[in-house]
């Protein structure tokens, strides 16, 4: 009756080794780090770097716990805060020899300090959080204005297009702030005028008026519009800083919107907020241009002769120079995708483009003017132009989707295509509010967390242990279970544990015990009534899986409420609060029945279980007495 079949019980001891396995890392603890990120959307952290970094510390007499190269960093781990800070200096000296403009991103860090076996195997700490971990806080505000402004820049550009394209005259097209100004001579043309604008701007409304002699239609975004500008560029700007920040190798970066128009960007870990500052400057604007390609142009690209009249000189990555015109044919915001391939007739590694619909058009009739010619495409970081490649123009190239191509390795190719897709901002930011949270304080809060849990533990277990004796023993062994689960689970997920995440755990704790609660009271119930001690265990669990069912059920739908609509702590609560509801319905049903049926479910002739008092009727005392 109370016996588990063998495959149950090997469920639970892999339960128990994994849950073990990938909860053990969480007690390392971390050590002081020192990370190396590129600084320009150009430069490459690769194995070259860490040899330099590797020179600098041993220069320096210094030498690392750890010194690997993660992904797009380079992290130097250390055995105290002193030797973090020198290797720091060491290395920032060796690496960016002028200040004013650095090459690299050399900031501290903490690294976890597990062994190599088990990061072989894949477990990995949870990532802690701002409040716990320590690191910068930044409050940024969208100029949004200033992406209306852009937006209707971008349109009135085409109109000017479309009015070309149906030969209407005008007598000139400008934008005054965010209203975009059109002359005409006469009624008809200012008709025909009006309908094309309504025909194919109907994101526009337009009003008429009259300047002098000269008819003026004023055009201005809709309201409707404009909240879907301001939409779109809030979230442009965020898909940016994310493209940015992960890149540069941050652990568990939070960046979401609050509000209409702010962007928190939180960076665990980050310690030194000017580097933090560098990392949020680190969004570049792309821009394709032609280059020019006349004799004065040649003459200025070997520095024998000044730039000429309305171009500009930029540098390729090998540093051979560029002479581009300044007229700005596409930018970022017409590229809707980049992926790094291969050219179907050379093999060569290539990076295809797509753009939208009025890129494409642009793009195709550019190139059909401009065969043989090179075309530029420069990538702009913290006010310095650089050209990422600069193709000859084969033919004609329609349809928006656009092939780059030409001495470049599979590797530049992905760069390439890395930097194209990480795009520009929709519109300026400022930062209006800035924190640091020093490793102390976090510490300080994992301190009173922590033991918040443990002493939530050690109260639950010795109520249940006085209250339901050996039951109480074995619940308190299953409460254990849970907790040993959930952290394997969060860590599993790489889950971002917060001050509200360990409230939640603690809460985990009295909500996970009420299962055996009702289990045990049950068990009461039917030896009370009379059952023997196996049936009163098998009837307690169950039909007292109804109920627990039942409300944890119901207790997860609130949690997932607050996953779905809430942000910021709220998720970070509710992510431990619904993992936990998972977890206990495990180890307090399934768990604690296997230890239950291992200790009694083999006695045939059990006459006692130690489960407390059983309390009966004052009549059904009398009775056996």
């Amino acid at each position: 009756m109370n016996r588990y079949a063998v495959w149950k019980y090997a469920i639970i001891v892999v339960a128990l080794v994994v849950g073990a396995l990938y909860t053990l890392p969480n007690f390392f603890g971390e050590a002081p780090a020192v990370q190396v990120s590129s600084g320009k959307a150009t430069v490459k952290v690769d194995a070259a770097v860490m040899a330099k970094v590797e020179a600098a510390l041993g220069a320096a007499g210094l030498k690392a716990d750890v010194l690997s190269l993660d992904g797009m960093s380079i992290k130097a781990r250390f055995g105290d805060a002193d030797t973090q800070l020198k290797a720091k200096d060491a290395v920032q000296k060796a690496l960016n020899p002028d200040p004013a403009d650095p090459s690299y991103v050399v900031a501290l860090n903490l690294l976890s300090r597990s062994p190599q076996w088990l990061t072989s195997l894949h477990a990995f700490p949870m990532y802690l959080g701002l409040d716990l971990r320590g690191g910068v806080h930044f409050m940024l505000q969208v100029d949004m204005q200033a992406a209306l402004s852009k937006k209707a820049e971008s349109l009135s550009g085409d109109i000017r297009s479309v009015m070309r394209e149906k030969n209407v005259r005008h007598g000139g097209i400008s934008r005054n702030g965010q209203a975009i100004e059109i002359r005409l001579r006469d009624a008809a043309t200012a008709e025909a005028a009006s309908r094309i604008l309504k025909d194919q701007f109907p994101d526009l409304e337009t009003t008429q008026t009259t300047d002098g002699a000269d008819i003026k239609l004023v055009s201005t975004i809709k309201p409707a519009a404009a909240r879907t500008v301001q939409e779109q560029a809030l979230k442009q700007n965020i898909t940016t800083l994310h493209n940015r920040i992960n890149e540069l190798g941050v652990a568990e970066p939070v960046i979401q919107q609050q509000g209409l128009d702010r962007i928190v960007v939180q960076l665990p870990g980050v310690q030194d907020t000017a580097k933090a500052k560098d990392i949020l400057g680190r969004t570049a604007t792309l821009e394709i241009r032609m280059v020019e390609d006349s004799a004065e142009a040649r003459a200025a690209e070997v520095g024998s002769g000044p730039v000429p009249f309305g171009t500009e000189r930029y540098l390729e990555r090998g540093g051979q120079a560029v002479i581009v015109k300044k007229q700005v044919i596409l930018t970022g915001e017409n590229l809707t995708d980049a992926q790094p391939g291969f050219d179907q007739q050379t093999q060569e590694a290539a990076v295809h483009l797509t753009l939208d619909s009025k890129g494409a058009r642009i793009f195709r009739d550019v190139t059909r003017e401009s065969v043989g010619k090179r075309m530029a495409i420069l990538l702009f970081e913290k006010g310095k132009g650089e050209v990422v490649t600069a193709p000859v123009i084969r033919s004609e190239i329609g349809g928006g989707r656009v092939q780059i191509s030409g001495r470049m390795t599979t590797a530049e190719a992905a760069d390439t295509a890395l930097l194209l897709r990480a795009g520009s901002l929709a519109a300026p930011m400022e930062i209006i509010e800035e924190r640091t949270i020093g490793p102390s304080l976090g510490a300080e809060n994992i301190a009173k967390g922590f033991n918040s849990v443990t002493w939530g533990f050690v109260a639950v277990s010795i109520f249940m242990c006085v209250y339901y004796m050996l039951f109480g023993v074995i619940s308190s062994v299953a409460l254990a279970v849970n907790l040993l689960l959930l952290v394997a689970v969060l860590s599993m997920l790489q889950a971002t544990l917060t001050l509200p995440g360990m409230a939640a755990m603690a809460l985990v704790l009295g909500m996970a015990i009420d299962s055996n609660v009702l289990i045990n009271e049950r068990i009461r119930e039917e030896l009370r009534s009379g059952a023997s001690p196996q049936a009163a265990i098998y009837a307690g669990y169950d039909r007292a899986w109804a109920t627990i069912l039942d409300s944890n059920v119901t207790t997860l739908i609130a949690g997932l409420a607050l996953l779905a609509f809430g942000s910021g702590p709220v998720r970070g609560f509710a992510v431990v609060h619904c993992l936990g509801i998972l977890t206990s319905m495990f180890s307090g049903v399934f768990f604690s029945r296997g230890l239950v049926n291992l200790w009694y479910g083999r006695q045939k002739k059990l006459k006692s279980v130690s489960i407390g008092t059983v309390w009966k009727p004052a009549s059904e005392a009398d009775a056996t007495n």
